[in-house]
């Protein structure tokens, strides 16, 4: 009899504590606080009915379950967010780049429209018959 009695309480004791150290979203049926009230107020049949009831089924063979599948929470977890946030950040470099090189060729052509110009007016300036004696 004292044998029954100490399998009991460990089944109860067993039970108090995996419905404690379960995490609140893998608790089935009732809530956390709940199973515990019902685990210690009835204690044979809540530690039962925790155990049937209660806490979630494992779904692997080695007797876990696996966790749902998670979904990105925040912008930077999201893998496909952080691939066209760097495609984004390539194609602006590329532009700010060509940007840089069609100012430099755009002031090449002013410098060398320039001196074009400087060229041509040294020319009609040293032409004949336009000095005055």
């Amino acid at each position: 009899m004292l044998f029954l009695i100490l399998v009991a309480v460990a089944v109860i004791v067993y039970a108090l504590i995996d419905c404690i150290m379960t995490k609140a979203h893998s608790v089935r049926s009732l809530s956390k606080p709940a199973w515990i009230v019902t685990i210690v107020l009835v204690p044979l049949l809540g530690a039962g009915l925790w155990f049937l009831f209660g806490r979630s089924r494992p779904t692997s063979p080695r007797g876990r379950s696996r966790p749902a599948p998670r979904h990105p929470t925040a912008p930077d977890d999201d893998p496909q967010f952080l691939r066209n946030l760097e495609a984004k950040r390539r194609q602006d470099a590329r532009e700010k780049e060509l940007r840089r090189k069609e100012q430099e060729l755009r002031a090449a052509q002013e410098k060398k429209a320039r001196e074009d110009k400087q060229k041509n007016d040294g020319d009609t300036d040293s032409e004949p018959g336009s000095q005055t004696a």
